[in-house]
């Protein structure tokens, strides 16, 4: 007897309905909901931040704030975020329902890794840094994508389902 966690069989769209329904019931769907947009949010500040830093001079530790604000969202998301998997997939991460959005999302983590690294270090000038937080707040922007794509498939997949 198959306990739906890590198999692929009865799968339609990203869910298993055994999947479907541990996500649906979990706190950790609600906590994911939250912080997503807020994370957001608070890219979507720190992105004008960094940009004025950058076009100025000016802000710099504003901007950086601003990143290790961002930062910090950032490890809250991926540590809720495979503690979600677990529970929906029984595995922290790499589920083949989101393996590609958790690599790209590796990259995400390294580079704002990078970033904290380097603002705490003082070896990359400010310039450099901000240029490193760039790097990282692109690589978020197209996992971010990754994400929305799935969640409008889980939808489309629930309208089927209807």
């Amino acid at each position: 007897m198959s306990t739906g966690l890590n198999t692929q069989e009865n799968r339609v769209g990203l869910y298993t309905p055994e999947q479907k329904k541990r996500r649906d019931e979990s706190v950790w769907t609600l906590i994911q909901g939250i912080l997503a947009p807020l994370q957001f949010l608070v890219f979507a500040i720190s992105l004008v931040l960094v940009v004025r830093y950058m076009m100025t001079g000016e802000g710099y530790v504003l901007a950086s704030i601003s990143i290790l604000i961002k930062t910090g969202f950032l490890y809250a998301i991926m540590i809720t975020g495979a503690i979600w998997e677990k529970v929906v997939f029984g595995q922290y991460l790499l589920a083949p329902a989101f393996f590609w959005e958790d690599v790209v999302s590796f990259f995400v983590i390294a580079l704002h890794t990078l970033y904290v690294w380097a603002f705490l270090s003082g070896t990359i000038p400010p310039q450099g840094q901000m240029l490193i937080a760039l790097a990282a707040y692109l690589v978020y922007v197209v996992n971010a994508g990754q994400f929305l794509w799935k969640l409008r498939m889980a939808r489309l997949q629930a309208e089927a389902m209807a």
